[in-house]
């Protein structure tokens, strides 16, 4: 008896001295990663690689769900952001209305974009014709940069729209 006292009691301090050492993270601005989200629109409606890649970090993981495409870390998304920035003209993203958590960890976007798709990509061929779209990003932060980004967006009718589906 007096053993399994002994052995709870050095279970209860160890506990208690790894609660008492882990760190609180540290508060997040909230207000900070509301603007880098306004940011994120007109960073997309810029047609700058460099003025985009500065809302990431540098290992983020950038994700446009409806094209399938996973770029992992600053490099791939440049490489993503440069093909919609060369396969678009005119493209403007415009937000609708945004949400960060109240501890500043994640947040969403709700946004329009319009333009011309004026170059190909795998399996949806240019048409030049305008287009408008309603979309959504869902967002992580960390460090006061966007870690994680999944964009929603409505393939079948940006399609209708430039006359690739009926």
């Amino acid at each position: 008896m007096h053993r399994n006292a002994m052995i709870l009691m050095l279970l209860v301090v160890a506990l208690w001295g790894c609660a008492s050492t882990r760190e609180e993270a540290a508060p997040v601005d909230t207000v900070a990663v509301g603007r880098l989200l306004d940011e994120w629109t007109a960073a997309w409606s810029s047609n700058d690689v460099t003025r985009l890649l500065r809302l990431f970090t540098d290992d983020v993981i950038y994700e446009d769900v409806p094209l399938g495409a996973v770029s992992r870390g600053k490099p791939a998304l440049a490489g993503f952001a440069t093909g919609v920035f060369d396969g678009f003209t005119d493209l403007k993203f415009e937000r609708k209305s945004r949400f960060v958590s109240a501890d500043g960890r994640a947040g969403a976007i709700e946004w329009v974009f319009r333009g011309r798709q004026i170059k190909d990509f795998p399996g949806i061929p240019a048409t030049d014709k305008p287009f408008e779209v309603r979309g959504s990003s869902i967002v992580e932060f960390r460090a006061g940069k966007i870690s994680r980004s999944s964009d929603y967006w409505d393939l079948a009718t940006y399609l209708r729209q430039v006359g690739l589906a009926k």
